[in-house]
């Protein structure tokens, strides 16, 4: 039944490797569980109270809320999708939600705005324009965004484990390690498991993702019991952030203060201090369930503000989603003649219901996650891998500190080897023909550069309009890809049309 159901053997797969490739699937993305909070739990609205109401942090209960939200809807692809995608809390739009919505409404307000939003996107899959206009998608441009995605994905995980960092100034944005140098253990770490995954496919061993994951997080442990390394970021002039329980401001930290008054540690854990938790379990707090408010935006904001918002958040759920979704069927080869993707119609629902259950849960919007494509480099081609994947999320909710010993500097290496992965189908496109070989590279490179994928997209599909017309080839434009080019254009002059509306 089993098989018969996600079409195991049909694809290709085994129970084993879908159960792999679901738990890498997991351990790559888990950091959601603790970032998410982060990101949205520190943030007051504009009347200065937090997510769940009242003027301190409710950090516990977003990351509950987090990992609950991401098991169920995760299972929901597995069971209704039945394809190989994770979902959870869409980084960027959190930040965005955090950082620009919420200073103009109430946290309520602002998730009522995200369940708007996943509506919206709701019914423009069950009336099939999301599903048509994935279809009106060249299937060249759809190879260009799949590499592109890949590149990304490495970028991710070469900033998320310290290897490559941001710079504040300087001719470009970022560097190799602190200052141009590679220091501290968790980049050994980084570079061991890296490297143990690269020989493990070598010798095409079965699990070698997770293997490697699973070998760089206890010698993480170890490490962090050896050195006493700490975390690579102190809040607000030392006051305990991820450090293990202790309110005194490491040594280390001294001398790396940057402007907001926050202390950097060089050689320190990206985001997890991986080390053995004392206590197991936690009981979970769901309190912030429902707590939102449909139309809510509306009165505090003017109309026209709170659509362009609206817009702003549906456009980047709208083509992640595609990206993401094209990206991991092109690495599983789920992609048939066509271009086209099986269960497509249910999957794009799963997506866009995650976007209205986020908000509902006040967490921000759920969307797929391309780290998905972990899970996918593992082994992965099934929905029994996303089933595995939501359990490991719905056990999170009760055994938080577990998931909390694994470092970015243990799981990213998977994204690079997945990345490395994705860029061989980079032969797909035919390089010369100037009206997909251009949008094809803008696509790829804007990806990374931006740090967003539908910049990317969107840049690639203006592009490849224009080239088209200028050829004198408008018949072999699909008027969708037309119509969601204008749409990006309206995207991209976001500022002006803001500042024209006042």
């Amino acid at each position: 039944m089993l098989d018969s159901f996600f079409k195991i053997s049909e694809r290709g797969s085994t129970v084993g490797r879908e159960v792999r490739g679901g738990l890498v699937t997991f351990f790559t993305m888990a950091y959601i569980v603790v970032l998410n909070p982060l990101i949205i739990g520190y943030t007051p609205d504009k009347y200065g109270n937090f997510i769940g109401g009242g003027k301190t942090p409710h950090i516990a209960m977003i990351a509950a809320a987090t990992a609950l939200v991401a098991g169920i809807l995760t299972i929901l692809m597995g069971v209704v999708g039945r394809y190989p995608l994770a979902l959870a809390t869409g980084l960027g739009l959190n930040t965005f939600v955090a950082v620009v919505i919420a200073k103009q409404m109430s946290w309520p307000d602002a998730m009522g705005l995200i369940v708007l939003e996943g509506l919206i996107i709701t019914v423009l899959v069950l009336t099939g324009f999301r599903t048509a206009v994935f279809k009106a998608v060249p299937g060249q441009l759809k190879i260009a965004i799949s590499v592109g995605i890949g590149l990304f994905i490495a970028l991710i995980g070469l900033v998320d484990s310290g290897f490559v960092r941001r710079t504040g100034a300087g001719p470009v944005p970022v560097t190799l390690g602190a200052d141009g140098t590679l220091v501290g253990w968790p980049i050994i770490i980084f570079a061991i498991g890296l490297f143990l995954m690269i020989a493990l496919m070598v010798k095409k061993t079965k699990g070698a993702l997770l293997i490697g994951i699973a070998v760089a997080t206890i010698l993480a442990v170890i490490a962090e019991k050896a050195f006493k390394i700490h975390a690579g970021f102190i809040a607000k002039g030392g006051v305990e952030f991820m450090t293990n329980g202790t309110n005194k401001l490491p040594a280390e930290y001294k001398g790396f203060i940057i402007p907001s008054g926050d202390y950097i540690n060089p050689k320190g854990w990206s985001l997890n201090v991986p080390a053995v938790p004392t206590k197991w379990v936690q009981t979970p707090d769901f309190g912030l369930l429902g707590h939102f408010s449909l139309f809510g935006g509306f009165k505090e904001i003017s109309l026209i503000a709170a659509v362009l918002l609206v817009f702003t958040l549906l456009l980047s759920d709208f083509f992640d989603t595609v990206g993401t979704v094209t990206a991991i069927g092109h690495e599983a080869g789920l992609i048939d003649k066509d271009g086209n993707i099986p269960y497509n119609e249910q999957i794009l629902l799963v997506d866009s219901l995650a976007a209205v259950a986020g908000g509902a849960a006040s967490i921000s919007s759920n969307t797929s996650y391309i780290e998905s494509a972990s899970g996918v480099g593992e082994g992965a081609r099934t929905g029994l891998a996303s089933v595995v994947t939501g359990l490991c999320f719905l056990l999170t909710t009760l055994f938080a500190p577990a998931v909390a010993m694994i470092p970015y500097e243990a799981a990213t290496p998977a994204l690079i080897i997945v990345g490395f992965l994705m860029m061989t189908q980079i032969s797909g496109i035919d390089w010369s023909d100037y009206g997909i070989a251009i949008p094809a590279f803008l696509t790829i490179i804007l990806m990374p550069f931006t740090y967003n994928i539908s910049v990317g997209i969107g840049a690639g599909f203006i592009t490849h309009v224009i080239i088209r017309a200028l050829q004198g080839r408008r018949k072999e434009i699909h008027p969708l890809l037309l119509l969601v080019s204008g749409l990006f254009v309206i995207f991209f002059l976001q500022s002006p049309i803001d500042s024209w509306i006042g």
